[in-house]
């Protein structure tokens, strides 16, 4: 009995450690992105606010078997764009259409709503423009959340910059100029 009542005294000792260490830990882990596109600034965001454009550049809308489903109008503040993936329904929506760039929120099911932002900021006397892609996730307090959020920029920062890559390339070599 006494072996019991300690091992789930230091169960409980533990416990308690890893929450408190898991308060210090930020509740919101931020990641950005970017990339220099060689292209008019309207251009690019005009593709940014469609999502019937976004199919031509974003690695995930390339994929047939992911289901998507865009909203009528594509475009603009409350268009939306729906897919599954791995078994979960994901939802992008545009919050907000600005002269250089966009806000979305993406929800996916089971998880919190993700804050993104793609803004093309002109580069002084250059012709070009940095695209940045920025992603807000905000965690729960659990600490099993706090922690997987250390490594939430190095799982979707790849994704982000394959997007972007792919943004450049499109922008660069197919639309108008």
């Amino acid at each position: 009995m006494k072996l019991v009542k300690g091992f789930l005294l230091a169960l409980t000792g533990l416990f308690v450690v890893v929450t408190l260490f898991s308060l210090l830990i930020p509740s919101k882990v931020f990641t950005s992105k970017g990339v220099v596109i060689y292209a008019s600034q309207q251009k690019i965001v005009a593709t940014l606010k469609d999502f019937n454009q976004w199919k031509h550049w974003h690695p995930i809308f390339s994929n047939d078997t992911n289901n998507i489903r865009i909203s009528k109008p594509s475009d603009g503040v409350n268009a939306s764009i729906e897919w599954g993936l791995a078994g979960k329904k994901n939802k992008m929506t545009i919050t907000e259409v600005f002269d250089q760039g966009i806000k979305l929120n993406l929800s996916r099911s089971g998880e919190n709503p993700v804050e993104n932002s793609i803004v093309v900021l002109s580069l002084k006397d250059s012709g070009s423009y940095q695209v940045e892609w920025t992603a807000l996730t905000r965690l729960k307090w659990y600490p099993w959340e706090k922690f997987a959020g250390i490594f939430v920029t190095q799982i979707t920062g790849p994704g982000y910059e394959a997007a972007l890559n792919a943004l450049k390339s499109y922008a660069e070599n197919s639309l108008p100029q």
